[in-house]
């Protein structure tokens, strides 16, 4: 990738991180190891101890082969993003035979690795082959090294525990134009161990309100945090330079009160429906699913009141886990999936693009592809992640990743994205939907490696959510972002995607607005 520098966490976001620390482990949760011991007749037999063991297992964590696909040939491209969702499939099924086979799992410890485990690096090793194949097929190089990446592990529940590792304040610039959002590393293996509790509290379907979410796949009462005993830990931005463009472009495409859903994702996985196993909110373009192209993106109609924006901006939906269902309980990427509760929209959607510190920015090309942040940060760890939850009233103070705010009453939740704003200038995606796009520079804002600022896309979105209450370490009444079944609801796991699709010179008309000063829309 061009350069995406990590920053070290300053003082602020250490404070934030050490608060974090002690909210979650004053919450109360539960012990995985106690809580389970105490649903059997002795907490003295060896039988015991092996059941306590084996029920901390979390969820399965398999190496991102997509991430390490940075070459891949043009006529390569539809078959390898077919296989990868492939690997995503498997996975998937992987972690729901790991969710309902929790009873074979306390009676023999080495069942999830023979029942389940192995059976999974088998089966990611063929897809991993079949990749190779469609490489080498047309003439490309393929990584040999990268069969090594079928193997996958688990995570115990401390490995997962979002408590005490919240990590992010310093990144985030000006309440949402932060600069190299999520380039840290550390956090991916989070520890507080206990906080977790997964396994024999899912009942009647998923129903139950337990302290692992109402699907039994999280979130937990460590996932979130009184806001209003968070640190501040929010850096001002870069100072801007001479050359700077200071302009910003706002286009209003509404907050999807029409619900247009879907649970495909056709950046990463084209022609394959249900690819991102999770539900999708869609702003501007109407026509976008798995099988959707360029040419049908400049036909599908927008919801922009400038109808020169057919761009397409969608992320995850937000649900209330408060006992309630909604119409995809049974679907893929629904509830059949974990992912489940009531769908909340937006109060508010704002889309606005602004400009570089220390340089002017050239117009996006048509249909440029940008992922930012990380869906599977919950295995993958935090390298890419750029989720930003905050409060109204609280943005410029704190801003969250690895937790999920309660918000004091009368203040609602907010989710913030700040896309990466420098491009190679030759390409509109990359094999990794990554290594085409690159955050600038975070202490001076200006772009590396010869690539080209351009307009720096960020995007607010705002929920009017009921806080969530905790006791005795269960959560009443929690929120998620929705996500991959085996990533457990963590906020972290928060990611936007965006197509630019324009007409009427309306990329050239946002480029000038930006570059000459003026706030536009």
């Amino acid at each position: 990738m061009g350069r995406n520098t990590r920053k070290r966490r300053t003082p602020l976001a250490t404070k934030a991180i050490a608060a974090s620390a002690a909210l979650a482990l004053g919450g109360g949760g539960l012990i995985w190891a106690n809580f389970y011991a105490s649903a059997h007749e002795s907490n003295n037999s060896a039988q015991n101890q092996t059941k306590s063991a084996a029920a901390q297992v979390a969820t399965i964590a398999c190496p991102d082969v997509g991430q390490k696909l940075t070459n891949v040939p043009a006529n390569a491209q539809k078959g390898v993003a077919v296989e990868l969702a492939n690997l995503d499939k498997q996975v998937t099924e992987a972690y729901a035979r790991l969710a309902s086979t929790r009873q074979a799992q306390a009676n023999d410890a080495s069942f999830v690795q023979n029942a389940i485990v192995g059976p999974l690096k088998e089966k990611r090793a063929a897809t991993i082959d079949r990749i190779r194949l469609d490489v080498q097929r047309v003439g490309g190089r393929f990584d040999t090294s990268l069969a090594q990446l079928a193997a996958c592990t688990t995570m115990t529940a401390n490995q997962t525990t979002a408590g005490g590792q919240q990590n992010n304040g310093g990144q985030q610039q000006n309440g949402g134009q932060q600069q190299n959002g999520g380039q840290q590393q550390n956090g991916g293996q989070q520890q507080n161990g206990g906080q977790q509790n997964n396994g024999g509290q899912q009942q009647n379907g998923g129903q139950q309100q337990g302290s692992n979410g109402q699907a039994g796949n999280g979130p937990t009462a460590a996932d979130f945090v009184d806001i209003t005993k968070v640190a501040a830990n929010v850096q001002g931005k870069p100072v801007a330079g001479g050359n700077a463009s200071k302009g910003t472009f706002t286009t209003k495409c509404g907050v999807n009160a029409n619900k247009n859903h879907n649970t495909d994702n056709v950046i990463v996985a084209p022609g394959v429906t249900n690819g991102a196993h999770h539900l999708h909110d869609y702003v501007g373009n109407q026509k976008v699913n798995a099988f959707s192209s360029n040419q049908t993106f400049l036909q599908g109609g927008t919801s922009c009141q400038n109808k020169n924006d057919l761009s397409s901006y969608y992320w995850p939906v937000v649900r209330i886990q408060d006992g309630t269902q909604d119409f995809d309980q049974n679907k893929d990427g629904g509830g059949k999936e974990g992912n489940v509760g009531k769908i909340l929209t937006p109060v508010q959607a704002q889309i606005k693009y602004v400009g570089n510190p220390q340089s002017k920015v050239v117009a996006m090309p048509q249909f440029l592809r940008i992922i930012t942040g990380d869906a599977k940060t919950t295995t993958n760890g935090l390298a890419n992640a750029n989720a930003h939850w905050s409060c109204t009233g609280f943005e410029n103070k704190v801003q969250l990743t690895n937790q999920y705010p309660i918000c004091p009453q009368g203040s609602n939740v907010v989710r913030t994205f700040a896309f990466q704003s420098c491009w190679d200038g030759k390409n509109i995606d990359s094999a990794n939907h990554r290594t085409h796009v690159a955050f600038a520079d975070p202490a001076s804002g200006a772009c590396g490696n010869g690539f080209k600022a351009i307009p720096q896309l960020t995007m607010r979105l705002v929920y009017k959510i009921n806080p969530p209450t905790i006791q005795n370490g269960v959560v009443k009444n929690a929120y998620a972002v929705d996500g991959f079944p085996d990533q457990l609801h963590k906020s972290a796991t928060d990611h936007d995607d965006f197509i630019s699709v324009t007409t009427g010179g309306l990329a050239n008309k946002i480029a000038n607005c930006v570059n000459s000063g003026q706030q536009c829309q």
